[in-house]
């Protein structure tokens, strides 16, 4: 089994090198779209002065990505791949530098702020959907884990490294420079990867849109545990929109609710790290489901009411064990058929930030009747029961896989 953990490596994976191309722009797509929004919420809170407006803005920032996963992402099968990235970077960044005219009227605006996000979905689509032909299945699973650990990374840096530019700059600036990340990102991409047909011709006869993914997914056993497991996120990402009043509760400023929103990235980072780079992939499978289940449950010493030191040692625990999220990610698209990846993806995103969205919001509701802590306490507990149903079904389905589809778990 020792042999087995260290198949691959991530020097291997990095020594790829159209896999640099790819995290190249990873860096380049997540960096600029954290810096967009800490420069357009600045920007529209200057011009109208008006918190809601600025919290719509910031909203337009994250919902348009349950639109165009669902519908778009089939544009990552219907077209080369490489040329879905190059067009949607090089569109993201004319439109960009349309936002960053000064005095653009706020409708056209949000208009163009949800376009932006919305030409991302199918984008993310095409740069997962390419993984597994870009490494072997040995490094796939680790260029996966690359990926999610570059992602919260770049978050973790570039909300802190975004804030001094803009006041440094200027948010149109700042928009200026997000422009030149998105245009910089297109010119690796066409660079850098090779050119592959498209996965799917237009008259395929396969299933497209919303319809044909949530038929596809719905319809296999594994995918459909596959991604239950995965929208189990939207019981332990609560804290996340709870945290400053929770920090309130125990007395905290704002110095300390920026503590505890990096707690669960920092422990997510450790616990990829570590997962991938120590559990054999063979155990990282039988592991999916028991992690998937308790993910939630340090949130459920919330009801003991913690002082803060213990808060951020649980919400990090939370972090470190929901690194079985790459595992259900690499699985999923291991699983999906190759010319329905992007399908597939887009429509898993969307279904993905819909239930974190959702989770927050009612863990917001709940919150307003029991408190804060008892809140976050029963979405703990929650989420490691509704944890039991994907779980048992992704330990079946994946007795399926072994017994009649082995092809549908190597490359």
């Amino acid at each position: 089994m020792a042999g087995e953990t260290r198949s691959g490596t991530y020097a291997q994976v990095f020594r790829v090198a159209e896999f640099r191309a790819l995290w190249c722009s990873v860096v380049l797509s997540r960096g600029g779209g954290e810096l967009a929004r800490v420069a357009l919420a600045l920007l529209t809170f200057q011009r109208t002065g008006s918190p809601a407006v600025t919290a719509l803005v910031y909203a337009l920032t994250s919902l348009p990505a349950i639109v165009g996963g669902s519908f778009l992402g089939v544009l990552a099968d219907r077209y080369p791949r490489r040329t879905v990235l190059t067009v949607c970077a090089w569109l993201r960044a004319i439109l960009v530098l349309f936002v960053a005219i000064p005095g653009i009227p706020l409708p056209v605006l949000c208009a163009l702020v949800f376009v932006i996000q919305a030409i991302d979905a199918p984008a993310k689509a095409a740069q997962m959907a390419l993984l597994p032909d870009i490494l072997n299945s040995s490094l796939y699973p680790l260029g996966v884990a690359a990926v999610a650990l570059t992602n919260q990374i770049v978050s973790l840096v570039a909300f802190p490294v975004g804030g001094v530019l803009v006041a440094m700059a200027g948010p149109n600036n700042a928009l200026l420079v997000t422009a030149v990340a998105f245009a910089g990102m297109g010119v690796i991409v066409r660079l850098g990867l090779q050119h592959r047909p498209a996965a799917q011709s237009e008259g395929a006869g396969r299933g497209s849109g919303f319809r044909g993914g949530w038929q596809l997914i719905m319809g296999s056993p594994p995918l459909r545990n596959l991604i239950a497991a995965a929208m189990l996120a939207g019981f332990y990402v609560t804290p996340e929109a709870l945290a400053a009043p929770y920090a309130a509760s125990l007395g905290m400023g704002s110095a300390q609710v920026g503590l505890l929103l990096a707690a669960m990235p920092v422990g997510n980072v450790l616990g990829v790290f570590l997962y991938t780079r120590w559990v054999p992939s063979e155990a990282r499978l039988r592991w999916l489901g028991p992690l998937a289940v308790v993910s939630s449950l340090p949130l459920v010493f919330s009801a003991l009411h913690p002082g803060f030191v213990v808060s951020m040692i649980l919400w990090v625990l939370v972090g470190m064990l929901s690194a079985y999220q790459v595992t259900a990610n690499t699985e999923f698209v291991r699983i999906v058929p190759k010319d329905r990846r992007g399908q597939a993806l887009g429509l898993a995103s969307a279904l993905l930030i819909s239930s974190q969205g959702l989770g927050m919001l009612l863990g917001g509701l709940l919150a307003d009747r029991v408190g804060v802590a008892e809140a976050i306490a029963v979405f703990g507990a929650a989420g490691c029961l509704v944890g039991l149903l994907p779980a048992i079904g992704w330990h079946r389905a994946r007795q399926g896989l072994t017994s009649r589809e082995p092809s549908a778990l190597a490359d």
